[in-house]
């Protein structure tokens, strides 16, 4: 009997053409949540520094989403400005 398991690779996902409305709609849920989630953190009773780095970095996650969305409705443009 062996005890060794053969390596399988999962197979990739369908590749799903979504309409670009949908994924607008999926961003601005994603971008209101991360807004809630740093006034929610932002009250934390954890220490200064700890919140301030929490903060901070949810703070980029909103401007990576925003830029997502800049893109999406501008096209390629606006990737290329930074």
């Amino acid at each position: 009997m062996s005890n060794v398991v053969p390596f399988r690779r999962p197979a990739a996902p369908p590749v799903v053409v979504t309409d670009v409305v949908a994924v607008a709609d999926d961003l601005f849920a994603l971008l209101e949540q991360l807004e809630l989630v740093s006034a929610r953190a932002a009250a934390m009773g954890r220490p200064a520094r700890e919140v301030e780095r929490t903060v901070q970095n949810l703070l980029d996650a909103v401007t990576a989403v925003e830029r997502a969305l800049d893109c999406i409705g501008e096209g390629d443009e606006a990737g290329q400005a930074r």
